[in-house]
């Protein structure tokens, strides 16, 4: 009976100079290619969370203060600047 892989292989294509470039990040910080690019991908979902809960609170924020439009945070900005 066959162990089921725990992984999954994709392949990407890239220029040779960044290949290059992704070996030895690799090499410098001790991991291989495979393991940059899981942590390149866990950080830009780090990235892509904090900057979604960051938007959302900017949006409640602006409700609050009755800032619809951009033409709404303009006015503010000329009126703080007087």
């Amino acid at each position: 009976m066959a162990i089921p892989r725990r992984r999954k292989t994709t392949t990407i294509s890239l220029p040779p100079q960044v290949f290059r470039a992704v070996v030895r990040l690799a090499k410098a910080n001790g991991m291989t290619t495979s393991e940059l690019f899981r942590e390149a991908f866990r950080r830009y979902q780090r990235e892509e969370r904090t900057w979604e809960e960051l938007s959302a609170y900017g949006r409640r924020k602006a409700r609050a203060a009755g800032i619809r439009t951009e033409a709404d945070v303009e006015r503010l900005i000329d009126a703080s600047r007087r």
